[in-house]
């Protein structure tokens, strides 16, 4: 019971109570606008068409930790502190104290949470501030942990666990209700930690079932064919340098959004791009190395969602990118 001991107490409490009962609802949404308290003056509201969402992506992480020890961090004071929007368990994990397993809202969506750091996206930079962050219980881990590890791939031991298949069909439903509210969030707006930080992050990993979530509606995939076509186009082409074929490849990851400068990166840069790419996109394979799979697979990304920024691209079959336009 409110103890305001006011009708607009009573009225606040009451709202806010509502807001408990589902994720939809009252969570930064953006289809309205905040009521003001008009006690000393009159509010008049002109919707002005020079603006936009607060969010634009949506950041997927992995926990490294069980549920409870997950839940403490992300929740409590500590010399480092995380949090994030949502947090999602795991089957069969001894520390969570529920029989069926329940979204933990962390952080309100209108806030922002400490869950991407200093991460790059697009043109976009400190994607904390512009992203919902979901935590999945999984324990993943890396030794040494990848922070500590020189600005190499490979240089650490990972182990990734398999997610549980009820906890993707609950981070599957709480991602609709997030897309549906943010309009702005993209197929390829739907990231990873590791797309946005790859030189310090890993997660979710390889096994995070990238693929599933885009056949349901979330993120980005790419198609089969499309992909075998351009495997096909690139295995004719020999007469590229390795240096210069990375170099392209940099420009291509830039183009579909990681933060990689094309023209400064190093070959150790583009190593870590690669991966982080790898890890989303050709799993079964993470190795760093810029070979013909991996490139056809970005640019069949590319062509799907970015057809437009194809027509500079060498590499590209010019008969298929006329095909790709519309009919004037």
């Amino acid at each position: 019971m409110p103890t305001t001991g006011t009708k607009r107490g009573w009225k606040s409490a009451l709202i806010a109570s509502a807001c408990t009962l589902t994720l939809s609802a009252c969570s930064g949404a953006g289809g309205g606008f905040n009521s003001a308290a008009s006690g000393d003056f009159q509010l008049e509201t002109v919707a002005s068409q020079n603006a936009s969402e607060r969010v634009r992506f949506l950041v997927m992480h992995y926990t490294a930790e069980d549920f409870a020890s997950s839940l403490r961090i992300l929740t409590q004071p500590s010399p480092y502190p995380v949090s994030a929007h949502y947090l999602v368990p795991e089957s069969g994990d001894p520390s969570y104290p529920h029989s069926d397993l329940r979204v933990y809202q962390l952080v309100d969506e209108s806030r922002r949470a400490w869950h991407a750091g200093p991460g790059e996206w697009e043109d976009r930079t400190q994607v904390n501030d512009q992203s919902i962050g979901i935590e999945i219980v999984n324990q993943g881990r890396c030794h040494p942990p990848v922070e500590m590890v020189a600005q190499k791939a490979g240089e650490e031991v990972c182990f990734f666990p398999e997610f549980d298949d009820r906890q993707i069909e609950l981070l599957i439903a709480l991602s609709h209700s997030i897309l549906e509210r943010y309009p702005e969030i993209t197929p390829t707006r739907v990231v990873g930690h590791s797309d946005i930080r790859p030189y310090q992050k890993v997660d979710p990993g390889p096994r995070f079932p990238w693929e599933q979530l885009a056949a349901a509606g979330i993120g980005a995939w790419y198609d089969d064919d499309t992909a075998e076509r351009h495997l096909e186009n690139l295995r004719g082409n020999t007469s590229s340098d390795r240096d210069s074929i990375r170099r392209r490849f940099a420009r291509w990851l830039s183009d579909y959004g990681y933060g990689i400068d094309p023209e400064t990166a190093s070959d150790e840069d583009i190593g870590l791009y690669t991966r982080a790419f790898q890890y989303h996109f050709r799993p079964w394979k993470v190795d760093g190395e810029v070979d013909n799979q991996t490139r056809a697979i970005l640019l069949a990304l590319l062509e799907k969602y970015f057809p437009d920024k194809l027509s500079g691209y060498s590499e590209i079959n010019t008969r298929v990118l006329a095909e790709l336009q519309p009919d004037e």
